[in-house]
């Protein structure tokens, strides 16, 4: 059975949100992120998993929704126990409200087809559109990080790669207590190396890339900092755990107004001489700087991730 596209989504900021706290479920409702997962894993604790199952399906049915305009659930891994009837229980009993499944600890890509098995007996069991929810698959160890080119074709259903920085930290030794934040004794970018070539396979399977959390809620200019960095490799979000962290990761995914403008014109000068009418010229000065094809390319992808966030709207390129 051919499956569809899937849908463009931002997700410049993805809330994590406890899936065993009403409380936070609550709170979670009005927070204007692009997305937001529902724990099942890591937030919620073994007695209560199960539990929490229904409690997120009675939170994804309740008819006053969710802000976010993406909503996704984070289930268990292959290695636990919970993980079958995390998808069986929460989609047969809400799925028409789920944008994506978040499956953690990745390390192989037949992790991901399993999934995409399950998920297709699921939706058609409960009478969904076979392939309507995508998955989002987080790296987080060495060996996943070895496999991530497999990992990142393994399933039409996949729309992301999420760096999970606790898991990895633990996974290589690193120092530090303080997920996300860069270890002390290294003078470089100790996740440098992890976050490009994450970006890479996802880029080169036309996914999104999506940096993990920094745990310190109270330290916004170290969240800054770390939204900074994975926003210039060309990372598309960042997940957050506090409202306090919102505002700065999505001004750290969104193009500055003015670095906007500027792409709209190099699109519009360098149509305008490609063109017969302008001269056929392959080459041309914008701001007292030389473009080509390469640069118009650049400009293209933040005139996209401009519109997408709603910078400059209302305004059109011709």
């Amino acid at each position: 059975m051919s499956r569809p596209s899937r849908p463009a989504r931002v997700r410049r900021t993805v809330l994590a949100v406890p899936g065993s706290s009403d409380r936070f479920i609550a709170k979670a409702r009005d927070l204007r992120v692009d997305a937001l997962f529902l724990d099942l894993e890591d937030a919620v604790a073994p007695a209560v998993k199960e539990e929490s199952r229904q409690r997120i399906a009675d939170a994804l049915n309740d008819p006053s929704g969710f802000a976010a305009p993406t909503v996704t659930v984070r289930v268990n891994d292959w290695t636990t126990p919970w993980t079958f009837r995390d998808v069986a229980e929460v989609v047969g009993g809400a799925g028409a409200r789920i944008d994506c499944l978040v499956l953690p600890k990745v390390t192989r890509a037949d992790h991901v087809v399993a999934l995409d098995l399950l998920l297709t007996q699921v939706e058609q069991d409960a009478g969904l559109r076979v392939g309507m929810i995508g998955v989002e698959a987080q790296v987080e160890d060495a060996v996943g990080l070895l496999h991530v080119a497999e990992i990142a074709a393994s399933s039409p259903r996949l729309e992301s790669l999420v760096f999970g920085p606790g898991d990895f930290m633990a996974s290589l030794g690193m120092g530090g207590l303080n997920v996300g934040s860069q270890p002390a004794g290294y003078p470089a970018d100790a996740f440098h190396h992890v976050l490009m070539s994450i970006l890479v396979a996802a880029r080169a399977n036309g996914l999104q890339a999506v940096d993990g959390p920094f745990v310190a809620i109270r330290d916004v200019a170290g969240f800054e900092a770390s939204a900074a960095r994975a926003a210039a490799l060309g990372y598309d979000g960042k997940w957050v755990l506090h409202p306090a962290q919102v505002e700065a990761g999505n001004a750290a995914f969104s193009p500055r107004v003015e670095d906007y403008e500027r792409a709209h014109r190099i699109m519009d000068a360098y149509a305008d001489a490609t063109s017969a009418r302008g001269g056929a010229t392959g080459a041309i000065m914008v701001d007292d700087e030389m473009v080509d094809e390469a640069g118009v390319k650049l400009a293209a992808a933040i005139v996209a991730r401009g519109q997408a966030a709603g910078v400059g709207a209302g305004r059109e390129h011709r």
